[in-house]
């Protein structure tokens, strides 16, 4: 029976002790390890990865003071996501496939603007980690909203 997105364990070491949780739009599966098996394009919503205390800090460390992503080491099958066909069995409904764009251009501004400390508080590392994975993929990736608003400056979080 669908039940619709579950935490997983932690994508990089499958402890179920889960610390922390960063969401990404779903073009960023692949990006994953072992993401050729997924339609990314049938994803409906966002993506979620999570993390443990221990890989936490070392993914903390390596996106905000090395600039590397964790996503190529992250096992896509302990991420947590919905997909179409599993929604038209659970309701036995067609569904068109979903439109990527308002998700990806959501995930987009919102990283921008935390990167630029356009936030009414100051971001914490979640938010900070999530935004330069989401920003540097999507840029890796070619994406449509990467390429119109890319050269906008980011600010600098050492």
């Amino acid at each position: 029976m669908y039940t619709g997105k579950v935490e997983k364990p932690c994508c990089l070491c499958d402890d179920p002790e889960i610390h922390r949780r960063i969401d990404l739009p779903p073009r960023l599966i692949q990006r994953l390890q072992h993401s050729e098996a997924v339609a990314w394009r049938d994803v409906v919503g966002e993506v979620s990865i999570h993390f443990c205390a221990s890989d936490w800090e070392t993914v903390r460390q390596l996106v905000l003071e090395t600039g590397m992503s964790p996503l190529p080491r992250c096992n896509v099958a302990r991420a947590s996501f919905d997909l179409r066909a599993d929604f038209e069995a659970f309701t036995g409904r067609t569904r068109e496939e979903p439109d990527q764009q308002p998700i990806e251009e959501r995930f987009w501004r919102e990283s921008r603007r935390v990167l630029a400390g356009d936030t009414e508080y100051p971001p914490s590392d979640r938010d900070l980690v999530q935004a330069h994975v989401v920003t540097q993929a999507l840029r890796e990736l070619d994406a449509p909203v990467a390429r119109t608003t890319g050269s906008e400056p980011e600010a600098d979080h050492d």
